[in-house]
């Protein structure tokens, strides 16, 4: 029996993508090899990411180490990279083939070098989420905004959303393969749907979610400010299985560099709808991104973003290093860069208040009751096991039982600097 290794960088969606793939593979007759381990495969599959200039070093690194280790192997590589710059994929002398976004369906039939039938290789589905108790969903691809930073439009294209019956009969095989939380996904979720005729929503797919039996919990994964609409908020009000978190991007507090980024809304906007979601959905985490070192920020840019995280009070703050991404308007302003120790200053500063407010948080929640839903024993404290809240509290709780997959209602005793420890209450319905 031939063997495969899948390795996979980037996003959520890059992550279905490789889960989609790995059930091709598994299904035409493929052995799978964990790809921690040193045992040698027929086939290493290698899932890319663009971007930062990070992300390409560790996609191009993560090439040349898979070829060392499978000297023999074809290495197949996809993702992000593989889009534009097969170029520099192809100076490594690494990849035996090199397959775009568009055709990672029609892997296994590229390498037996037959023609694909389109029915079976030309859709991206899965029905389980291997490694994961949280599977994602992927509903929608491409991004149509075109951030003056970002590289994603060049390399995903236009919004496209799947149709909503293939979205929910997907839901329905993963809720029946035992899968409790379900995260919605996409290049830009909150586009869903605006593509297709006729016309749907997001929340036409989430109400649809609602009516699977077994769902405990239904999480979306990241949605721009100006996709949160009243019905959204109405609609996460009055559920049943949404979480209480919205990952919702920030990039810069200050106006300015909002409207030369492309963000389609001021500082004053971003604070509105933070205010109006947090009165609308009581209890919700906000989390966010940050990009730091845009060209032309000025520390009083800055300030201005130091200032609006202190007002929304996030859970967490993912901080980015400004990246130069050829293509993008904002690759063009060579003479406004921001030198890397001031980026690396100010990333620091950053982190510092959002360490602060995510304690703040997290306290609100002591001696109170919560849901966690475990996911997998502690690799450094076998003792215990670690899941998540609604909100996104990463919780850990000491027992002898097996608790992965299992929602258990407990009491939160105590917070550190990276998780909260609880004592346990009750084991809830399986």
């Amino acid at each position: 029996m031939k063997t495969v290794k899948f390795f996979t960088l980037g996003c959520k969606v890059n992550q279905y993508e490789t889960q989609a793939i790995r059930e091709k593979f598994i299904n035409a007759g493929f052995r799978e090899i964990n790809a921690a381990g040193k045992l040698e495969s027929d086939i290493c599959v290698i899932n890319t990411c663009t971007v930062t200039h990070r992300a390409d070093r560790e996609s191009l690194n993560l090439i040349r180490r898979a070829r060392r280790q499978n000297p023999a192997a074809r290495i197949v590589v996809t993702g992000c990279l593989a889009e534009l710059d097969d170029d520099k994929i192809k100076t490594i002398n690494a990849a035996s083939l090199i397959v775009r976004n568009n055709d990672k369906a029609k892997i296994v039939g590229l390498l037996n070098g037959t023609k694909a039938d389109k029915e079976t290789s030309g859709r991206l589905e899965v029905s389980d989420f291997s490694g994961h108790t949280r599977a994602f969903l992927k509903i929608q691809d491409g991004c149509n905004n075109f951030c003056s930073y970002c590289k994603v439009p060049l390399v995903r294209g236009k919004s496209k959303s799947r149709p909503p019956e293939e979205v929910i009969s997907e839901a329905g095989r993963l809720v029946n393969k035992g899968f409790k939380e379900i995260v919605l996904t996409g290049i830009c979720l909150g586009s869903y749907g605006k593509d297709l005729t006729p016309r749907v929503s997001l929340v036409n797919v989430i109400n649809n979610l609602e009516e699977l039996r077994g769902l405990l919990r239904l999480r979306l994964s990241s949605i721009e400010a100006g996709d949160i609409s009243t019905d959204l908020l109405n609609t996460f009000a009055n559920s049943k299985i949404l979480c209480p978190h919205l990952h919702i991007p920030l990039q810069s507090g200050d106006s300015r560099i909002l409207e030369a980024m492309n963000r389609g809304y001021s500082s004053r906007d971003y604070l509105g709808l933070i205010k109006k979601v947090k009165a609308r959905i009581p209890g919700v985490s906000i989390t966010t991104d940050i990009l730091v070192g845009y060209p032309g920020e000025t520390d009083d840019n800055f300030k201005q973003t130091l200032r609006l995280v202190e007002k929304i009070q996030p859970l967490k703050v993912h901080v980015f290093p400004y990246s130069l991404r050829k293509g993008t308007a904002a690759s063009r302003n060579f003479k406004a860069a921001v030198a890397p120790l001031v980026i690396k200053e100010r990333m620091r500063r950053i982190s510092q208040v959002a360490d602060k407010w995510s304690l703040f948080y997290k306290k609100q929640f002591l001696g109170r009751q919560v849901t966690v839903l475990f996911e997998r024993q502690c690799k450094d404290s076998p003792d215990y096991w670690q899941g998540y809240t609604g909100s996104y509290i990463k919780v850990r709780i000491r027992s002898k039982d097996n608790l992965k997959n299992c929602p258990v209602c407990v009491t939160l005793k105590k917070i550190t600097a990276d998780f909260v420890y609880a004592g346990r209450m009750k084991l809830l319905t399986k």
